[in-house]
């Protein structure tokens, strides 16, 4: 049988889950320019809605101007069974905790994860969906190799839309509810493996082994994550507010155009723009001691692609922090697309260090560095882009 503090936290546990039919489970917010107030919806277990009145019909008629599909909540039919599966979920939690057996215990918390991980799948496959099967034929803004698709869980530039996805106060209370059910069950199957060691096993039940045991396995992944760290030389997230340039000693606040230079020995230092980068690497160390330059995806600022296998774009019209109008991105589509939203020349890494050396000879701009530049340009409303 499980113990009596085990089966008040299951049954905490199910009953969290309630909240997901009075607060939202996933938020996506839309940041741009001509919406200084922001665009957002909210989706609740059993249909979306608009943050404000009208946001749903803006994010739809914004959608039409791309080719992309209506937003209709009566249309998707996960959001007709979510409410059924969160019923489910909840009433065998609540029979788990009254009838406290360990294999009932197992058995839901393996299904808990099964539907999170098949629920994840499915809500990425409709952000999918939506982002890539477009009506070319009544889009009236076209931009080719152009995606859409909002990110499944942080933050993503769409051209001058910076989307936002996290999970809403419903998606977090499921979230904490599924850990704390996995924690439960991985302690009573410890108790119940303890007490099978017999009279000369060393003692694993009671709070002071079961905080040994915890220890442990923290010590254990501390130990994992040191070692790990010692291994090949890598960039690391740039956090843009924070960070501060290498360069031009600016602090990084631009995060679609940020750059890293990695040492030999490790030592990552960070760059507001493609170009201070380029001046630090040509003007401030040696090849001898580089180990790899990255910089910024614009279309996923969130990673760091390898200069040397990313697509470049030089455009005055996408104004990088420091003027030169370079921007970065991991894939050639992306980049292309934005060739045809805000004009400019495709440039390789080899391209992109000649324009820094030509422009920047002496390792910044002849006229000083002049700020940071706004970093975004609305997107062009002429059809065909």
């Amino acid at each position: 049988m499980m113990s009596k503090r085990s089966r008040i936290l299951v049954l905490v546990s199910a009953l969290a889950l309630g909240l997901m039919y009075v607060l939202p489970v996933w938020k996506i917010d839309l940041e741009a320019p001509q919406y200084p107030e922001g665009l957002g919806m909210r989706i609740q277990v059993n249909t979306i809605v608009g943050v404000k009145k009208h946001d749903l019909d803006n994010i739809n008629n914004l959608n039409h101007y791309i080719g992309m599909k209506r937003i209709v909540p009566e249309s998707i039919p996960e959001l007709a069974v979510m409410p059924v599966i969160v019923a489910v979920l909840m009433a065998l939690g609540v029979f788990v905790a009254l009838v406290g057996r360990r294999w009932l215990l197992y058995t839901w918390m393996a299904l808990f994860l099964s539907i999170s991980a098949v629920g994840m799948v499915d809500f990425w496959r409709w952000e999918y969906d939506y982002g890539h099967n477009l009506d070319d034929e009544h889009a009236i803004i076209k931009i080719p190799g152009m995606s859409y698709q909002p990110p499944l869980i942080g933050s993503r530039q769409i051209l001058n839309f910076k989307a936002h996805s996290w999970p809403g106060g419903g998606g977090w209370a499921a979230i904490l509810a599924g850990m704390v059910g996995f924690g439960v069950a991985v302690s009573e199957w410890r108790r119940v493996r303890g007490k099978s060691g017999g009279e000369g096993s060393a003692p694993t039940t009671g709070g002071a082994s079961g905080g040994g045991a915890t220890a442990a396995g923290l010590a254990g992944a501390v130990l994992l994550a040191a070692t790990t760290g010692c291994g090949e030389p890598g960039p690391r997230p740039l956090v843009a507010g924070t960070d501060q340039c290498g360069q031009c000693l600016m602090t990084v606040a631009d995060d679609g155009h940020g750059a890293e230079l990695v040492t030999t020995t490790g030592k990552v230092y960070t760059f507001d723009s493609v170009e201070c980068m380029v001046a630090y690497r040509t003007h401030g160390v040696g090849d001898e001691k580089i180990h790899s330059v990255w910089v910024t995806d614009f279309s996923n600022p969130e990673v760091l692609v390898d200069a040397t296998e990313a697509f470049f774009l030089v455009s005055p019209t996408l104004a990088s922090p420091m003027g030169l109008g370079i921007t970065a991105f991991a894939l050639r589509q992306d980049r292309d697309g934005a060739v045809h939203a805000f004009g400019g020349t495709p440039r390789d890494w080899a391209g992109v260090q000649e324009l820094v050396m030509a422009e920047w000879p002496e390792g910044s701009p002849p006229m000083g560095h002049g700020g940071h530049t706004a970093s975004m340009a609305p997107a062009p409303s002429s059809p065909g882009g």
